[in-house]
């Protein structure tokens, strides 16, 4: 039977370092919760704080209503993936699969039924009679899966399970590890730097950096309307461009540094008349201006920009753009305007000039600062 986590105020520090300064979390019975950063933001440190095996400095780590500070490893009831399969090399798969449940001395009638249905749920039951060194990647991948959920933990935990698997494998990976979850109904932690694979696989996603949620939220929340700027362009690509706010009575709008005006309806009520902001564009919020060479520059109908490079994806064309550097946030790494190419006549060159608008309904604005979004109702955490 599954449980919810909670985490209450947790610290973790290695000596005089502190990784995890103070952090709060709520995890659902039964959810596929990710833990989503950069390398060193403190994700497998914190799993690690959930499976018993580094210690807690402050606060406190909950299993339902049991605190579970003090409770060693293995009285946690817990199930773990890891990075490197750890799988044992000197046992068959179905050797591997019934370890767990012969250290709990499971009897043997119950132990082959549960390993026979594991197998099955995994698809590699025609696999069971063979060594690990006879196994592909995610073959392996699937029986460490299988060792962890034969026991029936509370709670799974998954530390970068896919990262040594190629592009191709770790789609797939990544598809039977949700099937799985959804079956099995266990609640999940798991650690990922990579974006696209927490989108993919999650219920909801904890945002860190620096030992600190920056957001939790559903992967389309967390993606649409990001809390802070750490988020916007650390999920996905965002363009970001300096603008003021220009408000006048309930009207509210965005004004670009080239004139360019854009009516917002979904800005909170605390921004003010002349505010300086960021706004945040992804690459596929910008369409082309019906009438590029506008009015005149007194009345922009766009952003102005040239096409430095140009990128083919099949479906559609990712473009490299150059903008006035007063319009711009300095230190980024890129900007870019995606065109979806099932509604495209044309394509674009290299040195080719382009005048895009931004989709009001899409874009994010934040304070100045980039710590907080400026959109109506967006919150850093979806369990506030």
């Amino acid at each position: 039977m599954s449980v919810s986590i909670t985490i209450d105020h947790v610290c973790k520090k290695f000596g005089d370092h502190t990784v995890i300064p103070d952090l709060t979390a709520n995890i659902r019975n039964g959810e596929f919760f990710t833990l989503l950063g950069p390398s060193g933001c403190g994700k497998t440190t914190l799993l690690r704080m959930i499976a018993g095996f580094n210690s807690i400095e402050a606060g406190q780590v909950s299993f339902g209503e049991q605190v579970i500070n003090d409770v060693p490893t293995y009285q946690r009831n817990i199930g773990m993936v890891f990075q490197s399969y750890a799988i044992f090399p000197h046992l068959t798969v179905r050797k591997n699969v019934e370890y767990g449940l012969k250290i709990r001395k499971v009897p043997r009638a119950e132990m082959k039924t549960r390993v026979n249905e594991i197998l099955k749920l995994v698809h590699i039951d025609e696999l069971q009679d063979r060594l690990p060194e006879q196994l592909s990647g995610g073959q392996q991948q699937r029986v460490a899966l299988a060792r962890a959920i034969v026991i029936h933990p509370q709670v799974l935990l998954m530390d970068e399970p896919l990262s040594n698997l190629d592009a191709k494998l770790r789609v797939e990976m990544r598809a039977v590890i949700r099937e799985i979850q959804n079956q099995v109904g266990i609640t999940t932690v798991y650690v990922t730097h990579d974006q696209e694979e927490a989108l993919a696989v999650s219920d909801r996603i904890a945002v860190m950096n620096q030992g600190v949620i920056q957001q939790t939220g559903t992967p389309y929340a967390v993606y649409a309307r990001p809390a802070n700027v750490f988020v916007a362009t650390f999920i996905g690509h965002s363009n970001l461009f300096w603008a003021t706010v220009e408000k006048n009575g309930q009207t509210v709008r965005v004004v670009f540094p080239n004139g360019y005006k854009v009516t917002m309806d979904n800005m909170s009520d605390a921004v003010q008349d002349g505010q300086t902001v960021v706004v945040a564009v992804r690459p596929e919020e910008f369409s082309l201006a019906l009438t590029p060479a506008a009015e005149g520059p007194a009345c922009p109908k766009g952003l102005t920009c040239q096409v430095v490079n140009r990128t083919f994806l099949g479906r559609y064309s990712n473009y490299f753009l150059k903008f006035d550097e007063a319009m711009c946030v300095p230190g980024q790494p890129s900007f870019e305007f995606s065109q979806d190419l099932g509604h495209t006549e044309r394509l674009f060159d290299v040195g080719d000039s382009l005048t895009l608008q931004v989709n009001p309904q899409k874009i994010n604005v934040f304070t100045h600062d980039m710590s907080m979004s400026l959109i109506r109702d967006v919150s850093n955490d979806d369990n506030a």
